[in-house]
């Protein structure tokens, strides 16, 4: 099968179904890249296979480094909202030609692979304390960074109140 441009593709896709955002099937695109980059880091192979599990966690660094603590808002603003979404489109894609597949790959392998929201929120949630653990001890253990640059050592702060 000829490999079809990728915004072909997804005007194709959508015609037919239109739950994913056009912008989602893009994410997706660069999300796919952005893993075989980091996968294929110290390997020598050229072009590599990417498994529905490596692709969704790939996509989670991504998004994460893309969008920070926005990363569940905008996808689930482009429709998607767990694993399976993303193995929808990637089937998709592979169906209309702009993605290739292995005899292995399957839409179950995008099943159940993370939760959304633990994936794209938790890292942005405030630490809970533990048992024993007073808000002011944990303050202490982790100091907030000073915003005012401070003197080397043996320097004279040029800092002043006026």
């Amino acid at each position: 099968m000829q490999k079809v441009p990728f915004t072909e593709a997804v005007r194709a896709i959508r015609r037919k179904d239109d739950r994913f955002d056009a912008d989602a099937y893009h994410f997706l695109r660069d999300a796919l890249d952005f893993t075989v980059k980091k996968l294929r880091d110290g390997e020598s192979e050229e072009h590599r296979h990417v498994s529905g599990p490596e692709l969704l966690h790939g996509l989670r660094d991504y998004a994460l480094k893309e969008f920070g603590p926005l990363s569940a808002t905008v996808l689930e603003s482009w429709g998607v909202t767990r694993c399976e979404d993303i193995g929808t489109m990637v089937f998709q894609l592979i169906e209309v030609g702009a993605f290739g597949k292995s005899d292995e790959d399957c839409p179950q392998d995008f099943s159940d692979v993370f939760d959304f929201d633990d994936a794209f929120r938790e890292p942005f949630r405030p630490q809970r304390l533990t048992a024993g653990e007073s808000l002011h001890e944990s303050a202490v253990a982790t100091p907030a960074r000073s915003l005012t640059p401070q003197p080397a050592a043996g320097e004279a702060s040029q800092n002043t109140l006026n």
